[in-house]
């Protein structure tokens, strides 16, 4: 079978250890080298130097949950890196150890027989992440939203029948109130914004519940205080992702 790369290298990476092994064909004869390094950053380095100094010109690896992300960071640029999905480069049956799957992964590579996944660049790479990010944290801010919801229906507070948003601005500022022991509806109903759509009388009656003092231990203590930071990482997720993305908006009007 012809050989492409004369020159390479197969990784099996872990969370804490990297087995790298280099494959040298000089004419019909391949020679190989394994060695062990650590994930920690200067032995990523080391790792690197080894390979540079081995003439290594292409290295492969599996994409092993998100492990393979920092040694492929530490290598970029200094040689021609080949992403494998791990379902494509099942090794055969038999005896399985890091060495013999860095060995298959070279193998594999030097004759041109994995497929490369797309790695997006760095930008992509942190817009990607963030919008992951921000996704879950609007997940998290609607689950605690919920919990506080059915807390203040236990206490027959009707607060999210007559405002749009619970822990919008007003909402924020009567739970706050409720929390710390105010059970008036009308001073409650004072903490509204006047641009709520609801009129105050209406407000007034949807505050008058049963809220008792382990109702407002529960909201605070299961829901109220993470909701708080959930919105908090949230807005601030969304105030990065505006910039990170707006060079490619830009591009893209243009």
């Amino acid at each position: 079978m012809e050989v492409l790369w004369r020159r390479c290298a197969g990784l099996d990476v872990h969370k804490d250890t990297v087995v790298a092994c280099l494959r040298i064909q000089e004419g019909k004869e391949v020679g190989k080298e394994a060695r062990r390094f650590s994930t920690m950053t200067q032995d990523l380095l080391a790792l690197g130097d080894w390979l540079e100094e081995q003439r290594c010109t292409h290295v492969g690896m599996e994409a092993t949950g998100v492990y393979w992300k920092p040694v492929w960071h530490m290598l970029e640029g200094r040689f021609e890196l080949v992403l494998a999905n791990a379902a494509h480069i099942r090794n055969v049956p038999g005896r399985k150890s890091d060495t013999n799957d860095a060995s298959w992964i070279a193998d594999l590579l030097a004759h041109g027989l994995i497929r490369s996944s797309f790695v997006p660049p760095e930008p992509i790479l942190e817009l990607r992440d963030l919008t992951r990010t921000r996704k879950q944290l609007r997940r998290e801010i609607v689950a605690h939203t919920q919990r506080i919801q059915r807390v203040l229906e236990e206490a027959n507070v009707k607060l999210d029948s007559v405002i749009s948003d619970v822990v919008g601005a007003s909402g924020r500022r009567i739970l706050r109130a409720l929390i710390g022991g105010q059970t008036d509806p009308e001073a409650l109903a004072g903490l509204g914004s006047s641009r709520l759509e609801c009129p105050r009388s209406t407000l007034v009656e949807a505050l008058r519940g049963r809220v008792t003092p382990p109702i407002t231990a529960s909201c605070w203590g299961s829901s109220w205080g993470s909701a708080s930071s959930w919105s908090a990482g949230w807005r601030s997720s969304t105030s990065r992702l505006r910039g990170l993305s707006s060079p490619f908006v830009k591009s893209w009007s243009d």
